[in-house]
Formats: C-alpha cells, structure tokens, sequence
C-alpha cells in the first residue's frame, strides 16, 4: 500500500512512515526507495509531519493506518491524539485519520469520539478487501465509514492505493460492512470444503466437480477464485501447500470480531460459532498453522490434501 501511495504522490513529496514491527519498515526501506520516504520513530511523528499534496484537502492532513488488531489502533491513536495538543504552532491544521484495519466497530467509534471531542481532525473507518495480492497491484477494494462530506477527500487517497471504494454509511459502517462479508466468505470457505470432500470421495473428478459448481448455485468465491482443494486452480495457495493468501489466523480474528459485534446488538450467529471451532482448530494444528484459510480442507481430513 505504501509503496503504490509513493509512487502515485508527487516526487517533491516526503512519505513517513511507521510500523509497530521495525523489521516491516527496514525490509520496506530496502527495496530501493527515493530519498523522500521517512521512517518515524513513532506513530504522533507521522501525525506532526503529515502534509497532503492534493488540492482538495485544504481542510485536512492525512493520516493512513493499517494494524492488526484493535489493541493496536488503541495504542498507535493513543500515541497520536494523547495529549491533545497536536494542533499546536507548528501544525496548524486538522487531521483526517483514515483507518484500513479491520477491527470491531465499538472500538473505531471510540477512537473517532476522542478525535472528535478533542477537536483535532475527523476519523474515518475504511477496512480493505484484496488481500496481499491486492495490496501489492493496487487493486484493494475499500469500505468506508464517513460522512458524506469527508467521502471525496477519502477517496482521492485511497484510489491511489486502490481500485474501489465504497461508502457504506456514516463512521462505524465500513467496518460493519468488511465484517458481514467476511463472517460470509468464512462460512462459505467451511461449506466449500466439505461439499469438495464429500464429492471427491463419492468418485467425482475435482476439476468436474469445480466446473459444476461454478456454473451452478453453489458458486462462490472459494470455490471459485481460492478452491481449497490442491490442483484444481492454478495459481491457488492449496496447490502451494497452502501458503500465502488470506491467513488462517486472520481469517478466525474476522469471525470472531464479527460474531462479537453481532452478540453485543443481539444478532443469533449460530453457524458462525460452529464456524469458529473448526477454524480456532485449524489455526492451532501443526500442519495447518500460518497458512492460508482455505487449510481448513485439510484440517477437516479433505481428500488429496
């Protein structure tokens, strides 16, 4: 994401910076940047130095974070908004933070109330979809939580990292929005699995069965674009031994995020908690662990894998 953002600002521009792992931003800063890319020493040091070219934002800086986890959009907001001095002399002008993590909405809406409250910007909810590959070719899909006046001032920075995005509603919805298709895309990875077992094992050819499906009402995008089954797509992580794509332990943080954010309005999710055995299962085994979600074939006994 970064190295696209780079590459699409204007050379006379300086990008900063910041990783929670230091070996990210040493490995980033080894592949042969131009000397206007910075590495902060911290998240508040991006925030003072942050200065956006484009001629629409002339209310707002911008700040892009991507994290893993909510605890560490707490701690990295932290640093940035405590204490509320960062509209001091030498910054003069408001914030727009623009939040890719995918994370639960309460905490991003407590996030957004402290920046709102102390007045030194506006906060913005925009989970991504795409994956590493996505990232990489610039091709990441966005789901954005904003008002609608801050939608075109969000969209000029993340179309330079990305293909689309997509307002879903006010500050919270992008992410309700990532964590409903994700909940979906995790369910839809299980039942793949084990439609493919059953059929392989009942005599059927994998590349028939793939052909079938996806010409049929079964059609989805595990069975489709990341079949689980190793052979039947070219290219997938089940015909690397299942490395890369989307990861297990991720895809499992995304379930439960989801499956908590339902519990706490009352939604039942009654597959999903199925769902998230099977996947805390997988995360944990041996031969599945750090590999790409779709390892839940093999976790289930799949055949051929």
């Amino acid at each position: 994401m970064a190295k696209n953002l780079r590459a699409k600002l204007p050379k006379e521009d300086t990008l900063y910076i910041q990783d929670v792992n230091p070996a990210a931003t040493e490995k980033f800063m080894s592949t042969g940047l131009d000397e206007n890319v910075k590495v902060a020493s911290n998240p508040r040091e991006v925030a003072e130095n942050a200065v956006c070219p484009i001629l629409s934002m002339k209310r707002f800086e911008v700040i892009v974070t991507a994290l893993p986890e909510p605890s560490h959009v707490k701690s990295v907001y932290g640093a940035i908004l405590e204490p509320a001095t960062l509209l001091k002399s030498s910054v003069g002008t408001p914030r727009l933070f623009i939040d890719t993590s995918t994370i639960d909405p309460i905490t991003s809406r407590g996030v957004a109330k402290i920046v709102n409250e102390t007045g030194q910007g506006a906060f913005i909810d925009a989970p991504m979809s795409g994956g590493v590959v996505g990232a990489t070719a610039g091709t990441l899909t966005f789901m954005i939580g904003a008002s609608p006046d801050l939608v075109p001032k969000a969209k000029e920075v993340l179309l330079m990292m990305g293909r689309r995005v997509l307002h879903m509603g006010e500050q919270g919805a992008g992410l309700s929005g990532k964590l409903a298709n994700n909940y979906l895309l995790a369910l839809n990875n299980v039942a793949t699995a084990e439609a493919f077992n059953m059929g392989i094992r009942w005599g059927l050819d994998a590349k028939a069965l793939a052909g079938m499906i996806n010409t049929s009402t079964g059609k989805c995008w595990p069975s489709e674009i990341n079949n689980p089954v190793p052979g039947v797509l070219e290219g997938a992580p089940a015909g690397k031994d299942y490395e890369g794509g989307f990861g297990i332990g991720l895809a499992n943080k995304d379930l439960k995020l989801a499956i908590a954010a339902a519990k706490e309005v009352g939604i039942p999710v009654e597959l999903g908690e199925h769902a998230q055995r099977i996947y805390d299962g997988a995360e944990a085994a041996e031969q599945c662990k750090g590999r790409d979600f779709s390892v839940v074939y093999r976790y289930i006994g799949g055949a051929g894998a």
